[in-house]
């Protein structure tokens, strides 16, 4: 059966050489006799998988050697609550200032409260978080234990294309959408983290990237499980770690070394947004609703105009083999994400399918 063009926010596609070398190594990792699903985390076969994983996302990010690398499970929403556990003490102060740009900032801003004094320094909530917010570094506490951001906004395709200046504070961010799309300087942070199952490997393993002095300043409340110190010191096995989803991303991250790192992939996702973004700007049926400054290059979204149109035209494209293109149903609309594994040519067939549509619909 032919594959599909799956525009899935997450889970998402995966680059096809992975999945087949996941499928040959399935019912035999190398010469082990087993599966990597049977495998004990506690094994020297599957302890040289996760060093590796962990080495090869060094390279290629880099990552500087006085961070720790984490695969850890709970998701990307586990680091809404476990992020102020660990830092709201860091500076004894208990304050946090954060960046609402999106759902899931704000997601991470309503559990932050819980357990500090949480300051939204700017927000674009009110413009339907159609670009994101202008702030000024100057609002930034001198004296809160972090600065919080979400790089890239899945919803509603919006990205941060410069950071906050925060001085001595930590800059914390939700990379999940955007990470392995493009180079990064993973210095500028304190803590970059990200859900796997977007530009990765399937759900189920979070990466954390934590700058080591961050280490061992939880909350005295926070579990044992939740503390970055206790996963740092086990290396990300203090108990059992998902350990398929990390074996995936390990071949995700030998693939993207393979294939010229990170910035030819930045080249490709730019050239590969851009066929999409231009044909939107010419169109007179579809429409980008986001300021173009602020355009994600991984989540394209876009909307007719009529919600009876937008449904229309989910219904065509999926029976044309473009799933998951529905916009997130807070939104509605739209949405093409184009993570990494989609091929450019998935998105000019996309293109090419939109025209007709518009010829017969506009």
């Amino acid at each position: 059966m032919k594959r599909v063009y799956n525009f899935s926010a997450g889970p998402s596609m995966l680059p096809l050489p992975v999945l087949e070398k996941a499928q040959k190594e399935f019912i035999s990792y190398g010469d082990s006799g087993m599966s990597v699903t049977e495998m004990s985390h506690r094994s020297k076969v599957y302890e040289e998988i996760i060093a590796r994983a962990e080495s090869d996302l060094r390279s290629l990010m880099p990552v500087p050697e006085n961070y720790k690398v984490l695969f850890l499970q709970g998701g990307a929403s586990m680091q809404f609550a476990q992020i102020p556990l660990n830092l709201l003490s860091a500076y004894k102060t208990g304050k946090a200032d954060y960046i609402n740009s999106g759902n899931f900032a704000n997601l991470a801003i309503q559990e932050a409260k819980r357990f500090g004094d949480i300051k939204v320094v700017a927000s674009s909530k009110d413009d339907g978080y159609s670009h994101i917010p202008d702030w000024n570094d100057a609002d930034f506490r001198p004296d809160a234990d972090y600065v919080y951001i979400c790089l890239n906004n899945t919803i509603y395709g919006t990205r941060f294309t410069t950071l906050p200046k925060t001085g001595k504070v930590p800059l914390v961010a939700d990379a999940s959408s955007c990470i392995l799309s493009e180079p990064i300087d993973v210095s500028q942070f304190g803590i970059l983290y990200a859900g796997a199952q977007k530009n990765v490997a399937p759900a189920g393993v979070t990466i954390v990237l934590i700058r080591e002095d961050l280490l061992g300043r939880a909350l005295d409340i926070t579990p044992k499980m939740l503390d970055y110190q206790t996963m740092a010191t086990s290396a990300s096995m203090y108990n059992t770690p998902p350990c398929f989803p990390i074996y995936m991303a390990g071949l995700t991250f030998e693939w993207l070394l393979q294939t010229g790192g990170l910035k030819a992939r930045k080249k490709i996702n730019e050239e590969k947004a851009a066929i999409l973004y231009g044909y939107l700007d010419e169109s007179r049926l579809f429409k980008n609703p986001v300021l173009p400054r602020d355009r994600s290059i991984m989540n394209v979204t876009f909307v007719t105009g009529s919600a009876e149109l937008d449904d229309a035209f989910c219904k065509e494209a999926e029976k044309a083999g473009f799933v998951n293109i529905k916009g997130h149903r807070s939104v509605g609309g739209m949405r093409a994400s184009i993570y990494n594994a989609m091929p450019a040519e998935g998105i000019a067939e996309l293109v090419e399918f939109m025209k007709a549509f518009e010829l017969a619909h506009a």
